[in-house]
């Protein structure tokens, strides 16, 4: 056996010193030794060129950096004063007899989902509205059952109103194909797209866009707040915000921001990027804070922009960060006016709530960053809020000094007396609990900081 093993292995190198031997061979041939000199030859001849054109090239190398530089530096100058701020810091005293806004909090729920229903309003009862008893609207596109509206009235403390929304409401446009909607959605079901195969949550995304403020029963108010089943506040609201959003001059206001999946918006900003451009609306701080410029040199971001459908004009893409909408307060006023009466019958007609799945967050945050001033977006960021997968955390950086706490070491604890007492939080009464959510990333929050109040959020909030 060991003597064959060594007759292959002779065999083999017999076999690579043949293989070798032609190599060598080949190269020293005439032929392949001419072709090298041509080789040579030729590029000696252009660096020779080059070298002649060598200034001109640097000028234009120089120029090329330059643009780029120029086209991706931050469009956000320093502010002196923050456009937004906290409306308390820590408690106070619940101003129980103030007058009230002309306001409602607002759930869209089905039958189902009774028990996430009960466990949201009890949540804004024990933290807000055990003291300011606003209404509480409820809308399903199916009737209620009792079942459902006879617990939701137990735990409410202010009016309870239940509505079934309007079949135009929750359905395809007229004008489109429905055909191409139901292939549509077929596409985006089997490319994981998230809900992309469900047409009713389709509906729910274009109501939420576009109809909800339009009931007949909110038309007699002016301000919302937008709750889900199954989320929990964990602060104490010590002040109205309804009040507080109407002195301030705010028309939109949000807890937690984020990443959008791209694959369920692939021409959204585009569009909207093109429309803003079509009616010459002025450029915000928060628009400049959205988009992800591309570091490629003008010509090239041309081309991007005329091949791929997620660019803008100058070949640039959105990031992606936007307002999770599951938690809202906002004037319908704003709604309701032209601008954005507008904007949303543009994206109607368009189709891409169906022909893609554009969600009502990401068309709210960017509606936002193109029709209201930076000055009329209010960060709640006193706010404890858990949505799962994701919460927002007021309280934890406040309560680090310098890094020396993990965030996992304060997990189910109630903030001390003692630290509320020294103001050394944003939130009033805040419980933190990991195990309520997963940690997310700060990025969306900063970006979206630097653009409101000049600084990033992420050395004084949490989003967990």
């Amino acid at each position: 056996m060991a003597y064959k093993d060594q007759a292959r292995a002779r065999n083999n190198q017999s076999a690579l010193k043949s293989r070798f031997s032609e190599y060598a061979a080949a190269v020293q041939s005439p032929a392949m030794v001419s072709r090298v000199a041509n080789a040579r030859g030729f590029l000696l001849l252009l660096l020779r060129r080059l070298r002649r054109h060598l200034p001109w090239i640097i000028i234009i190398v120089a120029i090329t950096v330059l643009e780029i530089l120029y086209h991706i530096r931050s469009p956000l100058e320093t502010l002196a004063e923050p456009l937004d701020k906290p409306f308390a810091t820590g408690c106070r005293n619940p101003p129980i007899d103030a007058p009230r806004a002309n306001a409602t909090l607002l759930m869209l729920a089905r039958n189902s989902d009774v028990n996430g229903a009960v466990a949201a309003i009890r949540s804004v009862e024990d933290r807000f509205n055990h003291w300011a008893h606003y209404p509480i609207i409820f809308l399903n596109d199916e009737p209620f059952n009792s079942t459902f509206t006879t617990a939701l009235s137990s735990v409410s403390s202010g009016e309870v109103t239940f509505a079934t929304i309007p079949r135009g409401m929750w359905s395809m446009p007229s004008q489109l194909n429905n055909e191409r909607a139901q292939k549509a959605m077929v596409f985006q079901k089997d490319h994981k797209v998230p809900y992309g195969g469900m047409e009713s949550y389709h509906h729910m995304c274009r109501f939420n866009s576009g109809f909800f403020y339009d009931m007949a029963e909110l038309q007699k108010y002016r301000w919302y707040w937008r709750i889900e089943p199954n989320v929990r506040f964990t602060c104490d609201i010590t002040y109205d915000p309804f009040i507080e959003m109407q002195r301030a001059g705010k028309k939109y206001g949000y807890i937690i921001a984020l990443w959008e999946l791209i694959g369920t918006a692939p021409t959204l900003y585009r569009k909207l990027s093109d429309y803003k451009t079509l009616h010459s609306f002025p450029t915000t701080r928060l628009w400049s804070a959205l988009i992800k410029r591309s570091i490629a040199p003008w010509p090239i971001r041309k081309m991007l922009a005329l091949t791929q459908r997620n660019r803008n004009s100058a070949g640039d893409k959105w990031n992606t960060c936007h307002f999770w909408s599951n938690f809202e307060i906002a004037d319908m006023d704003w709604y309701r006016g032209p601008e954005y009466r507008n904007l949303f019958s543009f994206l109607d007609q368009d189709g891409g709530f169906y022909l893609e799945r554009w969600g009502d967050a990401p068309i709210h945050t960017l509606a936002a960053a193109m029709l209201l001033k930076d000055s009329e977006i209010h960060h709640f960021r006193d706010w404890g809020y858990s949505h799962p997968p994701f919460q927002y955390i007021p309280a934890t950086p406040k309560l680090r000094k310098k890094g020396d706490w993990k965030l996992g070491e304060l997990q189910n604890v109630r903030v001390p007396e003692e630290v509320r007492e020294r103001n050394e939080m944003r939130g009033c009464n805040c419980e933190v609990s990991f195990e309520l959510s997963s940690v997310i990333h700060p990025y969306c929050a900063n970006v979206v900081g630097r653009a409101l109040y000049g600084t990033a959020d992420v050395d004084i909030d949490a989003q967990g």
